[in-house]
């Protein structure tokens, strides 16, 4: 794997600052862009494929595996089509069918493509966006187990105080699918 498929900057390139982590792990650190200050401790991960397509209701899956992993609070929906991002909580989007084109950090920042069985776990303060989808997209979404999320588009007047909440908010107990050893406890470092 390049570390690259289906991450495009808004130019069409790819982004520079991703790397391949093991044969499915994707990594991106996004830096603060005047207007979302985004994580600048914490990488996105994206788990390609992590989710199989063909199981008979994957929607379901998702909510057990993460819950099973104490990331809980799960939802099941789309991806706004709008930048926001949540100051209290980090977040988990699993991909449960359809396909999008979703923009992380801000305007000039990561696009990525997604499609059904991925999963992209988002570190508090990370801003994102839905550009564009299949109809049939569905999404299910979690926090970790006493996070939760408050909605933050950035607005002026968020900043200082949104970013001062980001750096409080505590690591997870467990990496949403792969639990207590999962990539994440060894990517996100305090």
């Amino acid at each position: 794997m390049t570390g690259h498929r289906g991450q495009r900057t808004p130019d069409g390139g790819h982004a520079s600052d991703s790397q391949a982590v093991g044969a499915d792990v994707e990594t991106f650190m996004l830096a603060d862009d005047g207007v979302f200050s985004n994580n600048a401790k914490l990488p996105v991960l994206v788990y390609r494929g992590a989710l199989s397509a063909v199981l008979a209701d994957p929607q379901a899956h998702a909510q057990e595996t993460f819950a099973q992993n104490h990331w809980t609070g799960s939802w099941v929906d789309g991806i706004y089509d709008f930048h926001h991002y949540h100051s209290t909580a980090h977040e988990v989007l699993a991909i449960c069918s359809g396909h999008a084109t979703v923009q992380l950090g801000g305007d000039r920042a990561v696009t990525l493509d997604v499609t059904a069985g991925d999963v992209l776990v988002l570190p508090a303060g990370t801003a994102h966006k839905r550009l564009r989808s299949s109809r049939d997209l569905v999404v299910v979404g979690a926090y970790p187990q006493g996070q939760h999320y408050d909605m933050c588009y950035g607005k002026e007047g968020e900043r200082p105080a949104a970013d001062c909440t980001i750096a409080g908010v505590p690591l997870p107990p467990a990496d949403p699918l792969h639990g207590p050893d999962g990539p994440l406890m060894k990517l996100w470092k305090p």
